[in-house]
């Protein structure tokens, strides 16, 4: 951890679609201004500020291909005090991810 910076418009925007989609409401579950990259920003996963040593499972998973054609499997998951934990991203090749995923190219149907 340590690469702190403000939070993406993309990224809410990302945050609260994944929240509706489960039927939930994005004002229960408030973003921090503030969140931390993970791997220096590479995949695009990054803290949304929960306990990190809460965790407590999964909310919802998709798919989205990179315009390189890799498989991304993005991950939004919450802590033990019910907060947001991780938007989480796993190129499937470990490569940088390229173009930021848009609510209308995720795949579901992996795991919700």
């Amino acid at each position: 951890m340590g690469n702190i910076r403000p939070i993406r418009q993309n990224e809410i925007d990302l945050v609260h679609f994944l929240l509706e989609k489960l039927n939930l409401n994005p004002a229960d579950f408030p973003v921090n201004e503030n969140v931390d990259e993970y791997e220096g920003g590479k995949m695009g996963s990054i803290s949304l500020g929960g306990n990190v040593d809460g965790y407590e499972g999964d909310l919802i998973q998709v798919e989205y291909i990179d315009i390189d054609d890799v498989p991304v499997v993005i991950t939004l998951t919450k802590d033990n005090d019910n907060h947001l934990l991780d938007l989480d991203f796993w190129k499937t090749d470990f490569s940088k991810l390229l173009e930021y995923p848009t609510p209308d190219k995720l795949i579901f149907g992996i795991t919700e």
